[in-house]
């Protein structure tokens, strides 16, 4: 069971399925095929991490894909907390405005939702580099610098909430839980394009979305801006002209690089940048322009900005990948580790707990990325924040430590055995921070 279970998820990689098993009369029935394929997404970044090793390709930095990992627990975070907000007004416009009634155990339907969502990918994803207050949302995806499996999962929390709206004309006649298997197919498919380890897949490159597609779409080279917005089919970019092809080496990242790991500015930074800009542009129709027009928009110019206002960047470039020391990495490798496996956990069985523990379990979880952020940048006040961190973590784990009876009762032990220790040697650093503070003020 649990190899075909496996061969199924890898088939849902790639759109590979078999309609009969994936159609649901019932919204309520539709399997969260997202959080069950995140197993597998971590097997393939694995196995990628390996294959890029062998091959002494760069395509890894541990800084980035811990900074790219997070962004994924924030996203799905709020999918915990919120997963039903944006197919509500979907399935209100089915219930209420639908002119047509398509069968939802047709294979006609299937296929037609499957075009159809994608379709409306397309002009969702078009929309978010165009307008703006989307593209605050959506940068966040392409804020890292690498191109991995990793930065698939670089997702904001915001951007489902804001572009609900373009799938609504399905609900004119697609069933809501026809409709929910296509948009979770349509983003686990493009997982697997985010790599530089296959090049080209010869005539599929004419009708699928593929990782040479996908790298122009992630570039800051003049000639990638604004192209390949496909989801699955690359052929909506070949219709309405956005398609480009691979040709000089790609640099990857946004035209004015985020140099943090901070997940707050990661997901929120570019929100700030239009508030203040909003705040200082004179003129009720420049203010709607810096919501509205692309974010390369300025008084006086085309509404997407100029192309020439791009850097013109060329490959080799360099990367925000601070210098820390050995042990300093290992340290945040390992304690990351332990959130992204107690947040998996936590996806998993969120509906056996109250809303209460979820959201405290997820508070510590922002926490910790936060003060990972903070190691990883080397901010002055990382200390303080791990510190207290560790700290706070005996408050959850003597209110959650099984009895001795337990057989989680030796893991819970050894967790705490980890996290003394690592209080006790941040308690080091912050003594040492105050020392040369102290120095420096008497000399």
């Amino acid at each position: 069971m649990k190899i075909e279970i496996t061969l199924k998820s890898l088939g849902r990689l790639f759109y590979i399925v078999d309609p009969r098993e994936e159609t649901f009369e019932k919204v309520e029935d539709v399997p969260d095929y997202v959080t069950e394929v995140l197993p597998l997404f971590l097997i393939l970044m694995f196995i990628e991490i390996l294959i890029s090793l062998w091959k002494k390709k760069h395509s890894y930095s541990l800084l980035d894909s811990i900074g790219s990992i997070s962004q994924g627990i924030c996203s799905e975070s709020t999918k915990l907390l919120f997963k039903g907000v944006p197919l509500a007004a979907y399935i209100w416009i089915y219930d209420n405005w639908r002119v047509t009634d398509l069968p939802w155990n047709s294979i006609w339907t299937w296929l037609i939702c499957f075009i159809g969502v994608d379709f409306g990918y397309y002009w969702l994803h078009r929309a978010s580099h165009e307008i703006n207050i989307l593209w605050a949302a959506h940068q966040v995806h392409h804020s890292s610098e690498h191109y991995n499996a990793t930065t698939a999962v670089r997702q904001s929390i915001l951007q489902n909430y804001l572009t609900w709206m373009f799938y609504l004309p399905l609900a004119l006649g697609i069933p809501p839980s026809i409709f929910l298997v296509h948009q979770q197919f349509n983003l686990i498919y493009q997982f697997w394009i985010h790599t530089e380890l296959i090049s080209s897949l010869g005539p599929l490159e004419y009708i699928f979305n593929t990782p040479s597609h996908h790298r122009v779409h992630h570039g800051r080279n003049r000639y990638c801006i604004d192209k390949n917005y496909a989801g699955t089919f690359i052929i909506w970019d070949r219709i309405f002209g956005t398609f480009e092809c691979e040709n000089d080496e790609v640099v990857y990242g946004v035209t004015h690089p985020v140099t943090t790991f901070d997940p707050s500015y990661i997901q929120l930074g570019h929100f700030i940048h239009i508030f203040k800009t909003f705040w200082e542009v004179k003129g009720f129709n420049n203010k709607l322009s810096v919501l509205f027009k692309g974010p390369g928009w300025t008084p006086g110019k085309p509404r997407l900005g100029l192309i020439e206002d791009i850097p013109d960047v060329r490959a080799p470039h360099d990367r925000y990948n601070p210098h820390l020391p050995t042990w300093c990495k290992v340290y945040v490798l390992v304690h990351f580790s332990l959130i992204l496996a107690a947040f998996m956990d936590l996806a998993d069985r969120h509906g056996s707990f109250n809303q209460l523990t979820v959201i405290c379990g997820l508070m510590y979880c922002m926490l910790s990325l936060t003060s990972f952020g903070s190691i990883m940048d080397k901010k002055h006040w990382a200390p303080l924040v791990e510190f207290a961190r560790c700290l706070l973590y005996y408050t959850v784990d003597l209110y959650f430590l099984p009895s001795e009876e337990s057989s989680y009762y030796v893991f819970v032990m050894a967790l705490r055995a980890v996290f003394l220790f690592s209080a006790l040697l941040w308690t080091l650093c912050l003594v040492q921070v105050l020392s040369l503070k102290f120095h420096k003020k008497i000399k």
